[in-house]
């Protein structure tokens, strides 16, 4: 446990935090581009890409490949993007326990996505009401995105806390930087199926207080109740 006291409220990205679809997205962009004849791994593209919006994510696939990248770019990556998430997406293992552990607290989302997408998500895994009309998008709800600390300055404004007594749950590296830089506490999450061996020591050199790898070891890290996390 954390000598630090525990946090005034918490603030939780979206995907691959809650819900486990991070790696619906890198398989998106790793099919896209392959498909292209520009052939990039699932894990690259997990590097690259993933906690961008997508205009960041198709001006980075432009940067490195130039005119060999297709200009109908952003349109393969959607058509992929909907065939993979057309499945239902499964919330990140332990997340609506915690819930029900911090459910004193109050909370938000800080995401990359849109509302809609996020809300839609929420109401299949019978989370929306959780958390009421806290949740922002970087696209909606401020001018620049991740890794700029704008949409969790917000968040934190919203809920009526200092960033400095919040929490923030991460578990991409350009989201913790967001993070890091907003002041909050920040703790890398690596629960979710898109993990891979060096996300941890990505995570860490963004500067976020902790990395742990599941909603268990968050509770007690942060002082909360120590139930047993398995929803």
């Amino acid at each position: 446990m954390s000598k630090r006291p525990a946090p005034r409220a918490i603030i939780f990205d979206f995907d691959g935090v809650i819900a486990d679809s991070e790696i619906g997205s890198a398989n998106a962009f790793s099919a896209a581009l392959c498909e292209a004849g520009l052939h990039t791994s699932v894990e690259e593209a997990t590097n690259l890409y993933v906690g961008l919006i997508r205009a960041e994510v198709l001006q980075l696939m432009a940067d490195h490949w130039g005119e060999r990248l297709p200009l109908d770019m952003a349109e393969r990556v959607q058509r992929h993007v909907d065939r993979i998430f057309a499945e239902p997406i499964a919330p990140v293992r332990g997340v609506k326990t915690f819930l029900d552990t911090v459910a004193h607290l109050p909370i938000a989302i800080g995401s990359s996505s849109y509302t809609d997408y996020i809300r839609r998500h929420l109401a299949s895994f019978a989370l929306e009401e959780r958390f009421g009309a806290h949740v922002y998008s970087g696209r909606e709800h401020v001018t620049r995105g991740k890794p700029h600390p704008d949409i969790y300055l917000h968040a934190a404004a919203q809920l009526g806390v200092h960033p400095t007594e919040a929490a923030i749950i991460e578990d991409s590296p350009i989201g913790a930087r967001a993070a890091v830089a907003s002041g909050a506490r920040v703790i890398g999450l690596t629960a979710g199926s898109h993990v891979r061996p060096e996300l941890a020591d990505a995570l860490a050199a963004e500067g976020v207080e902790t990395v742990l790898a599941s909603y268990g070891e968050v509770a007690i890290h942060l002082g909360v109740s120590a139930r047993r996390l398995h929803g």
